[in-house]
């Protein structure tokens, strides 16, 4: 089991030129007093062009142009995949159409509103955006309902999701950012080969400019609760000082910055540079990581009333997809360390591999290029 799992982490470095932009999320906003229904939805003009076909023209990019001739179809096809419920079915319409720039591309913003027949009682959600062309698709809801903030995640297991009325629980809503954090990290691939990169000669010894097995396990697990907690520690600093709203800095700059991160740590594997201290490369680039994960809390909405817990319950998420992949990666390449296959295919073909998508990536952030489709 845990070495067909192995192979499955093998198969996602290969299969990462497909991956090079984040995971398809829409971003759902909902205001309901009562009868009375407004919001917004932004979704990717990407994933729209995926499901609709909006490139007419077959450039590449999507113009207003084209964008505008569709807004009919587009409208009627994200609210065939979205339905509320409170008493009875509400009515939704798209009152206007607009576009956004969100960190990972240009995204449609629809405008919502409508009325619903029972004016208390739960709400009933029914998401189903993407999910029969894209499984690994989200929809990011926050919901105020009569005046108290909620928030929820839709995947194809939780395509239907049920809101009451009143105040949630601190309880419930600490759990539920602990998933969205393991869910964010998990669909962070530079997030993940980051931490990869650093993992990957965690079983082994640099030694006469020669990469060989460790001896003891304990060594590499010592090596990695290292890296993974400065990681931890560093990401959760700047994470809540930008959710915080107490530092800020521009996407572009954050985005590039990981993916030369990954880059970095991807030629210290080839090229050692840094040895004993990667502890150390852990914290000081976590702490521009954790200005990437701000930007997933602040798509999502923080509830103010229970801050600190929801910030807490997102990084102890965060730190559980973390402990995860190390729980599936490290076993099994302490047991193949010694092997060529390890050496040369994992590591050095592994940290190859990393470094050449982290370059296209830190060439499309920098320079706003789009080198790979998405």
């Amino acid at each position: 089991m845990m070495l067909r799992c192995f192979w499955l982490i093998l198969c996602l470095l290969c299969s990462l030129p497909a991956l090079a932009h984040k995971a398809s999320d829409s971003y759902l906003v909902l205001d309901i007093k009562g009868q009375e229904v407004s919001g917004q939805w932004d979704i990717a003009l990407r994933d729209i062009d995926f499901a609709l076909g909006l490139d007419q023209d077959g450039n590449g990019e999507i113009n207003w142009g084209e964008l505008r001739t569709r807004h009919a179809d587009i409208a009627a096809w994200a609210l065939s995949r979205l339905s509320l419920k409170r008493g009875e079915s509400c009515t939704v319409q798209v009152t206007q159409h607009q576009v956004d720039e969100h960190t990972d591309g240009s995204y449609a913003v629809l405008k919502l509103a409508g009325t619903c027949p029972g004016a208390t009682g739960e709400l009933t959600l029914n998401y189903r955006l993407l999910f029969e062309l894209d499984a690994l698709h989200r929809g990011l809801l926050r919901l105020s309902l009569d005046g108290v903030t909620q928030t929820g995640v839709f995947s194809p297991a939780r395509a239907e999701q049920r809101f009451v009325a009143g105040e949630m629980s601190r309880l419930a809503q600490f759990k539920q950012y602990v998933v969205e954090g393991v869910w964010h990290i998990w669909i962070g691939f530079d997030h993940i080969l980051f931490l990869l990169s650093l993992l990957l000669p965690a079983v082994l010894v640099h030694d006469a400019r020669r990469w060989r097995g460790v001896e003891r396990f304990s060594q590499s697990l010592r090596e990695v609760l290292w890296v993974v907690t400065s990681f931890t520690v560093a990401h959760s600093i700047t994470l809540s000082l930008a959710a915080l709203g107490l530092i800020s800095l521009p996407s572009r700059l954050v985005e590039s910055v990981i993916a030369l991160s990954v880059v970095l740590a991807a030629a210290n594997n080839l090229w050692p540079v840094v040895e004993g201290k990667r502890w150390l490369v852990a914290f000081c680039f976590g702490l521009i990581h954790g200005f990437g994960f701000a930007s997933v809390l602040a798509e999502l909405g923080l509830p103010q009333e229970t801050l600190v817990l929801s910030l807490i319950g997102f990084n102890l998420g965060v730190e559980t997809g973390q402990l995860a992949i190390v729980a599936v990666f490290l076993p099994v390449a302490y047991l193949l360390r010694h092997t060529s296959l390890y050496r040369r295919g994992v590591f050095v073909g592994g940290s190859l591999l990393t470094m050449a998508v982290a370059l296209i990536w830190l060439a499309e952030r920098v320079f706003d290029l789009k080198l790979i489709s998405s």
